[in-house]
């Protein structure tokens, strides 16, 4: 690939032109506001003029309700070799562009499973898809050259092919994105008219459930509005959990002996099942599920605090494998928790020790 034009200069479109870019794709910028296009040349993600003819790749980065009518333009007028599109839904998109009739051998829905709480160009960064899955959704009629050029992109962005039917991709997304987005933010909901002698208490546990409750809401809107069945079908079964967990807790309140022993099983499954689906999720760089012994490390809030733990770390030739920070609440210290091999845990945190860190059991 050496030409590509993104249609689309968001978050999803200016990571993957950044990327394309310090590669050595020439990359052409269109947005229907020039302003953004602009700010996506400026941060180093190609130019905002148009190519002088056809480019190897389109990549379409538009809302889901506006990918079909980008695409058909862009088709219609060539101005490209193959088409693709980063949305996040593709059963949709591909039924709309076949109901316009459209030769699709030059066209395949892909996405990127990667993003932010974040949007527009400023938020884009060149290594936003390293390592992560990028969804393919190739059809018998994907000519492979297209095929072929879709690879390439993923390749050059550095993430990780993964060939799916659209419609169980996006029955995939509305389980693994959709709905965690709409409960994290019916939970963050519940913090809006509460007390704040209760909201001071917020911990680790309400900001990691509720992260991604900071999201655009028009964004949201539009990628529901695109897979509503398949986010509606896996609500339908979390709120039956939630019906089952509502009365379990009720039966806890009861005097009855036997009606809290049924309580407590009701909350005890929910919770084993949790367990064993969260067991389930795929762990560091998509490899099999990890488990890391934690070393919990006080800190205080200053400047440079963390590059010394993790250059001690290397003194002690350990490996962090993930790392969490809670902050302490009215105090400008917190606890950084050090995610290790199990059988570095006791190296680590012996040598932590002796250079004088304070340790903590978690």
């Amino acid at each position: 690939m050496r030409t590509a034009l993104v249609i689309g200069t968001g978050l999803i479109g200016t990571s993957a032109a950044i990327a394309l870019a310090g590669r050595g794709v020439t990359v052409h910028l269109r947005d229907h506001d020039p302003a953004r296009a602009s700010t996506a040349a400026a941060l180093g993600a190609g130019t905002d003029e148009a190519p002088e003819g056809p480019v190897d790749l389109a990549i379409v980065a538009v809302p889901p309700a506006h990918v079909a009518a980008t695409l058909a333009e862009a088709m219609t007028a060539g101005l490209a070799r193959g088409y693709l599109d980063v949305a996040s839904v593709k059963g949709g998109p591909k039924r709309e562009l076949e109901a316009l009739g459209l030769d699709l051998t030059a066209y395949i829905g892909t996405h990127p499973m990667s993003g932010k709480e974040r949007s527009g160009p400023l938020a884009a960064t060149a290594d936003l898809f390293e390592g992560r899955p990028w969804v393919l959704t190739p059809t018998r009629d994907t000519d492979t050259e297209v095929l072929n050029l879709a690879l390439e992109l993923v390749a050059l962005c550095r993430a990780v092919p993964v060939v799916m039917d659209a419609d169980a991709h996006d029955r995939a997304v509305a389980l693994v994105s959709h709905t965690p987005q709409l409960v994290s933010s019916m939970v963050a909901a519940r913090l809006e008219e509460a007390d704040e002698s209760a909201v001071r208490l917020c911990g680790q546990g309400i900001r990691d459930v509720t992260r991604i409750a900071a999201s655009d809401p028009r964004m949201w809107v539009e990628i529901l509005s695109a897979n509503p069945g398949p986010v509606a079908d896996v609500l339908s079964g979390v709120a039956a959990d939630l019906d089952e967990t509502v009365r379990a807790l009720r039966s806890l309140q009861s005097a009855d002996e036997d009606k809290r022993r049924d309580g407590a099983s009701g909350v005890e499954d929910v919770l084993r099942r949790g367990n064993a689906g969260r067991a389930r999720v795929p762990g560091k760089h998509g490899a099999a599920p990890t488990v890391y012994e934690t070393v919990a490390v006080l800190i205080s809030d200053q400047p440079g605090e963390l590059a010394r733990i993790f250059a001690d770390a290397g003194r002690a030739g350990v490996n962090i494998e993930d790392v969490r920070i809670e902050h302490a609440t009215g105090q400008q210290a917190g606890l950084v928790q050090l995610m290790v091999e199990p059988s570095a845990a006791a190296v680590l945190g012996a040598a932590l020790q002796e250079r004088g860190w304070a340790l903590r059991t978690t």
